[in-house]
């Protein structure tokens, strides 16, 4: 197979395609002839050396890939040679053949092409375990999410508006703000000249909103904290800001009930992520094969152009997903 591989931790330029003997399904897995394959933040993160794959992951890159079943591992059920899928995994995605755990996969929707489906897992799995899950998100409550253009930004808009939500974003410009209400949002918030938690708290009667999905960090934790309701949820799941610490005020987690919590995706076990598929196959795929939401891929490139997607990915100039065709 031909994949792209971490030369050495450095520049976009240190991804490198390269010919690998192709993997094989084991037990409960299968393998997918990948037609696309998502690029996220944490592969650039992985490609600079600060993210290394879990324990017996693929140390290529890419987390998220759509394409056919071309093989079955032993005790695989529901799947066949020939399927349709998407899939979530924990490395690997960047080749031109993927191992995927056979819970981890899902059919793709009738209503989505291959490089649509590929801009699916990585985000979808996200937003759906730290929004709904762990944030308890409900209908007829409000949310902010940071990053509103990002990949999990356009994802957790459209399916906070679709399933009840009044949402709120941030974007650094008024032309991403103009995308996030687009996609469902209320109010779009340019961070980069208004003060988010003033803007919430204007905009929601000085209530706050009752839930935050924040991919800053510490920078944001003082504002994240003014901006939450009574009950509210800040549930952090990144950390792209300057710092990853700051000094918080618990006597207003106290006084409002708040709670603070986080996650990350790529370390959990395939029985976990299999329970996520399954909850989205459930609730989200109906939206997907309706057509009323779908992934936002903003460019393609082909798989041996990674570095350049690399590139645009870090000139934040995108709004949704950044893709691979292989």
């Amino acid at each position: 197979m031909i994949c792209i591989e971490i030369a050495s931790p450095g520049a976009p330029e240190v991804l490198t395609p390269v010919e690998r003997p192709d993997p094989q399904p084991a037990a409960g897995e299968v393998l997918i002839a990948v037609g696309a394959a998502g690029v996220n933040r944490p592969d650039v993160l992985q490609r600079r050396g600060h993210y290394p794959p879990p324990k017996g992951a693929s140390d290529i890159p890419g987390l998220e890939v759509a394409g056919t079943i071309a093989a079955v591992g032993e005790g695989v059920q529901g799947w066949r040679v020939g399927d349709r899928v998407c899939a979530l995994v924990s490395g690997g995605g960047y080749a031109t053949l993927c191992v995927a755990p056979a819970p981890q996969c899902l059919p793709i929707p009738s209503s989505l092409d291959v490089v649509a489906a590929a801009a699916i897992p990585e985000t979808f799995f996200t937003v759906w375990t730290n929004v709904f899950d762990r944030g308890r998100l409900a209908s007829g409550e409000s949310a902010l999410i940071h990053g509103g253009t990002s990949g999990i930004g356009t994802t957790a808009i459209q399916l906070a508006e679709a399933r009840g939500a009044r949402v709120f974003a941030t974007a650094g410009s008024d032309a991403k703000c103009r995308a996030c209400e687009a996609l469902g949002a209320a109010r779009g918030i340019n961070y980069r000249t208004e003060d988010f938690a003033a803007v919430v708290r204007e905009q929601t009667g000085g209530a706050g909103v009752d839930l935050i999905l924040d991919i800053v960090g510490g920078d944001y934790l003082p504002q994240n904290i003014q901006a939450l309701a009574v009950d509210g949820r800040l549930v952090v799941i990144g950390l792209l800001g300057k710092s990853a610490s700051a000094a918080i005020d618990l006597g207003q987690v106290l006084r409002r009930r708040l709670t603070v919590t986080g996650s990350t995706l790529r370390a959990r076990g395939v029985e976990e992520k299999g329970r996520i598929a399954a909850a989205l196959r459930r609730e989200v795929w109906p939206l997907l094969e309706s057509g009323r939401d779908k992934p936002v891929v903003y460019r393609t490139f082909p798989l041996a152009d990674a570095a350049a997607a690399h590139r645009l990915m870090e000139s934040n100039e995108h709004i949704g997903k950044i893709v691979l065709v292989t």
